[in-house]
């Protein structure tokens, strides 16, 4: 039976429209983004991916200010310079993200390093696993080991080129972050570390505020508390919203790239309540199912609702790990836009 004869007994139909999937080709030598436009042949989570690395190209190629929120063991996981030079290349205008990260990111800066490791060991159960690692002064992230000198070296990089710096001011937090990047980026080339400066020290390079809206839950959070209570230092936490919302409110277009959930997320997502508009693009890479009605796991769909996005944005969600799809998208939109 010919496919005419199908189309002649087929039903009226007013979603489906004839637009065969095709099979993905995979050849040696080839770029991610040949790989990337072989994806589009595809369907569901290859032809979401495909569209994130359209939608971002149009991001990366554009006028849109642009905001990131970045959350989740990024750094840890090797994903630190995608982010540092899209900050560098003028692709950023304010990142939204975690203590955490900045606090890997720092430690990198200053010359520690994150070791390839294990989740879970052959001999042994997990609690005696994690006791051992416990025992040898190594914390765990997944399959990445980072030993705990490395983050009495970061406290003391703190003391010593970032709070003495801020004095007994109470600062906001993009204050807080610009001085880390600052000191991050002269203690990196005055050590010769053979790690890059990193994502505070290319924000601050290039102008560009870094926003850590639940900063307290972190370890430089932690340490800023400390210095806090034995100086007259503090962080004021509101004083950060006036410029982000400002950002967004003067911008003439939109866009938010979104990787992971959490206070990040919705940091960003939120800045378009108080603004005339919405986003007109928004990309988010996430692993988290929506129907807990979370924050993390809410579709851009929803942000609609809200408010947030415009009725016309263009707009994709990929459901995957982040650490494979960050890259993969950032590396064929930037072909794309080159």
């Amino acid at each position: 039976m010919s496919d005419s004869d199908d189309a002649d007994e087929a039903p009226d139909r007013e979603e489906f429209g004839h637009d065969p999937v095709e099979h993905a080709s995979v050849s040696a030598g080839m770029t991610v983004a040949e790989l990337a436009a072989e994806y589009g042949k595809a369907g569901i989570g290859a032809a979401d991916l495909h569209e994130a690395v359209a939608v971002t190209g149009e991001i990366l190629d554009g006028e849109a200010t642009t905001f990131l929120g970045l959350a989740g063991a990024m750094v840890p996981a090797g994903m630190r310079a995608v982010v540092a030079d899209l900050i560098r290349d003028g692709h950023v205008d304010a990142l939204v993200t975690t203590g955490a990260t900045l606090t890997h990111d720092t430690i990198e800066a200053i010359g520690g390093k994150h070791h390839h490791g294990r989740e879970d060991h052959p001999d042994l159960d997990d609690r005696a696993f994690d006791e051992r690692l416990r025992e040898e002064g190594v914390d765990r992230i997944y399959n990445v080991y980072l030993p705990q000198e490395h983050f009495a070296a970061f406290e003391e990089h703190l003391r010593a080129e970032v709070f003495d710096e801020l004095g007994e001011e109470v600062v906001s937090i993009a204050a807080f972050t610009r001085e880390l990047g600052r000191a991050n980026a002269a203690v990196n080339d005055r050590e010769g570390v053979g790690e890059d400066a990193g994502i505070a020290a290319a924000a601050f390079e290039h102008d560009v505020p870094v926003h850590v809206p639940a900063v307290q839950d972190s370890v430089l959070g932690l340490q800023a508390w400390l210095r806090s209570q034995v100086s007259g230092f503090s962080l004021d936490a509101l004083a950060d919203m006036s410029p982000l919302n400002d950002l967004a409110y003067e911008a003439d277009s939109t866009a938010a790239i979104v990787v992971g959930g959490g206070v990040p997320k919705n940091y960003v997502l939120q800045t378009m309540l108080v603004t005339p508009g919405a986003y007109d693009y928004a990309v988010q890479l996430t692993m988290d199912p929506p129907q807990t009605g979370g924050l993390s796991g809410a579709t851009l769909d929803e942000a609609r609702s809200w408010g947030k996005l415009e009725r016309d944005a263009r707009s994709v969600s990929v459901y995957a790990d982040a650490t494979i799809t960050l890259p993969l998208v950032v590396a064929a939109a930037r072909d794309r836009a080159e």
